[in-house]
């Protein structure tokens, strides 16, 4: 005979769980990976939010006889070749990347939300003419989008939030059209009609907030591929200008020249990118798991 423990077993499965803080203890126990994710994105966030108080020297300071200074000492993680501390240009870093990145994540899905709602809601010559729109602008790649507006805007953090939100538009717009698509036609929403609800009320009432679930998913995603495509525009100058310190701009001022004579100012960079981006996928994927049940391995 075996003896189980009820109470064990629902609280392994969750069913007894309460609070926000048994709620989140219980998925970091059921996705470890995604709980890893979190973590880093939370340290980076707080990282941005107190740089000021983090970065033991201000980031625009220079010293001429600290160039190219190796970790240790003073510099932490060395300096650049104006005497820069790398660290608390890494720490402001974090602010610029991660302002950049939900500034266009959130103008890219807003834009995105309102045409692929329209479309998928209304139909007819809406949807045909704002989907040939997408099929246009998703036949170039994200990074390739962005670089074509970075180049038209010219280099600001303004125009490259613009630049980035501009190139997640279209795969937002085409996860909120298939989820409208299949919202259109239930029940819920022929009764919405037949009580004399308005299109407008009914698509942003009850058909929006069905969507929400691949959103989050999706958003989660692209703010990696924000960064990613940050650091990419300012490595090649189109990006966020000077004076402000950017990961990618650190790598394009140091990849070339002073690779292997000051690798720190190539490495420290590079591993923050990474860090970040790799924390944003982890966190994606967990979302993906606990929103989608079907997409569980």
């Amino acid at each position: 005979m075996a003896i189980i423990d009820h109470d064990a077993e629902l609280a392994r499965a969750g069913a007894n769980v309460s609070g926000f803080w048994g709620h989140s203890l219980h998925l970091a126990r059921r996705y470890p990976l995604g709980a890893v994710g979190g973590l880093i994105v939370v340290l980076f966030v707080l990282t941005a939010v107190f740089a000021n108080v983090i970065a033991p020297i201000d980031p625009l300071d220079t010293n001429a006889r600290a160039s190219l200074a190796p970790p240790g000492g003073t510099f932490w993680l060395g300096a650049d070749f104006m005497g820069r501390d790398m660290f608390s240009r890494i720490v402001y870093g974090a602010r610029i990347s991660l302002a950049v990145a939900a500034g266009a994540t959130s103008l890219g899905f807003v834009a995105g939300i309102a045409i692929g709602l329209a479309s998928g809601f209304l139909g007819g010559w809406v949807d045909l003419a704002t989907q040939r729109l997408m099929d246009i602008m998703q036949a170039l790649p994200l990074l390739v989008l962005a670089l074509v507006m970075a180049a038209s805007l010219g280099p600001s953090i303004e125009n490259t939030i613009i630049a980035i939100a501009v190139a997640l538009v279209p795969n937002v717009a085409r996860v909120v059209r298939s989820s409208t698509l299949s919202l259109r036609e239930q029940p819920f929403v022929e009764a919405a009609r037949a009580v004399g609800m308005g299109e407008v009320r009914i698509a942003v009432r009850h058909v929006l907030p069905n969507t929400l679930a691949p959103l989050i998913v999706l958003a989660t995603a692209q703010l990696g591929s924000a960064i990613l495509t940050e650091a990419s525009l300012s490595f090649l100058g189109l990006g966020i200008p000077e004076p402000y310190p950017s990961w990618g701009r650190m790598l394009s001022e140091s990849a070339a020249e002073y690779v292997r004579t000051a690798p720190w100012l190539v490495i420290f960079p590079g591993v923050a990118i990474s860090l970040t981006v790799f924390g944003t996928n982890l966190l994606g994927d967990a979302l993906r798991d606990i929103f989608d049940p079907r997409e569980r391995t």
